[in-house]
Parts: C-alpha cells; sequence; structure tokens
C-alpha cells in the first residue's frame, strides 16, 4: 500500500528542481512500502550493514533457510551457534540476538513508537548492540514510513546527490544538509528516489 503522503510528497518534491522531477517521472509506478513486522525489518538491517543489496540478499536468505520464519522466537531458539554459517560476520549473530533479546525483555516495545518523534525512537533503537543511527534512519524510513527522514550516513545518498547535483564532486555535510532542506518535510521520499537513481529495484527491508 502506497503511504497516504506519498502523492502529496511526489508533487512538492517534484516542483523543487529538474532532477528530482525527472526521478518523479521515471519511477512514477513505484513507491516505498512498509513490510510490517518491525523485528524482522531491524533484523534485516542489521543484515545489511555495510555490504551490497545483492549481498545482504543472499546472507538473508541463507538466514531464513536456517532459522524459518524471522521471529523473536526463532533467532533465540537458534542461539548464535544455530546463525552460523549464513554468511554473517560472529559480531552480527551477536547483535541479532541481542536485538532478540531486547523484543523478548520488552526493553523494545514498536507499538509505542508510532506517537513518539524521529529522534527519541532512534535515541531507542541505538541502544541495541549493532543499532547505530543508520540502521535506526532505515527502520524509520522502511517501517514507520515517516516522511521526513534525510539518512546523510548512507553511501548511497551521498553518491547520489554527488552525481546529481554536484557533477560528482563530494561535498561537505554541511552542504548536503543545506540542499535536503529544499525537500522538507518529504525528505525521506526524495532519498527514495534518489536511491533509485542508482539502483531501480526498490530495496525492501
Amino acid at each position: 500500500m502506497i503511504p497516504d503522503y506519498w502523492r502529496q510528497a511526489v508533487q512538492q518534491i517534484g516542483r523543487e528542481d529538474d532532477v528530482m522531477a525527472r526521478l518523479v517521472a521515471r519511477y512514477a509506478d513505484v513507491a516505498l512500502t512498509s513490510r510490517g513486522d518491525a523485528f524482522s525489518t531491524l533484523a534485516r538491517s542489521i543484515v545489511g550493514q555495510q555490504i551490497s543489496v545483492r549481498a545482504a540478499d543472499t546472507v538473508w536468505n541463507r538466514l531464513l533457510a536456517a532459522v524459518g520464519e524471522m521471529t523473536v522466537g526463532s533467532v533465540l531458539a537458534s542461539g548464535a551457534a544455530g546463525l552460523s554459517g549464513c554468511g554473517l560476520s560472529q559480531r552480527k549473530i551477536e547483535y541479532l540476538v541481542d536485538l532478540a533479546a531486547h523484543f523478548r525483555s520488552g526493553r523494545i516495545v514498536p507499538e509505542q513508537w508510532q506517537d513518539r518523534d524521529d529522534e527519541s525512537v532512534i535515541a531507542e533503537l541505538c541502544d541495541v548492540r549493532g543499532i547505530g543511527r543508520w540502521t535506526a534512519e532505515m527502520f524509520l524510513i522502511f517501517n514507520l514510513l515517516r516522511p521526513d527522514v534525510f539518512p546523510l550516513d548512507d553511501i548511497g545518498l551521498q553518491r547520489a546527490l554527488s552525481e546529481h547535483y554536484f557533477s560528482g564532486e563530494k561535498q561537505s555535510r554541511r552542504v548536503l544538509v543545506q540542499l535536503g532542506e529544499r525537500w522538507r518535510p518529504w525528505r525521506s521520499v526524495a532519498t527514495w528516489y534518489l536511491w533509485r537513481s542508482l539502483d531501480p529495484l526498490p530495496v525492501l527491508y
């Protein structure tokens, strides 16, 4: 299901500059959708850290083959030993087990996030081992469908901004933040289209 805000966001960001207008037109038939399950989304984000989308998909499929359905219970039942051999580093295995433990103990309760602002959700998620700001921002974009996240730690976003707006030249964070202000309060949507310009296949977390 296309988020309620998407059409309004597309109309606004498509008016801001020619680059975004072209991207919106090019990918008019697709939009961001949420998988819905918080635990699976966070687990997939951990798996995808610092590796390519293709490699992450391969590891994720091996992980699903090992644990079956991706749930808190299946990860805890498998334990670190059961997750080995999937292509995950030992550290990522530890992160997944710790994430599951947070859900099981009630230290993470996704139902409480809907009425909270982005920064407070990011702060809570960053208390989990292996979840930094990038992973938390991916969660806000892909699971909670928050409309105004601008994940400047993301290499893909940096690359797309550089290619489309600065002739391939790397820019300071301050300059990129300033550029992003033109798309507020729909920076998540602008980011999604910039990602599409690098990889036309939508990323799902």
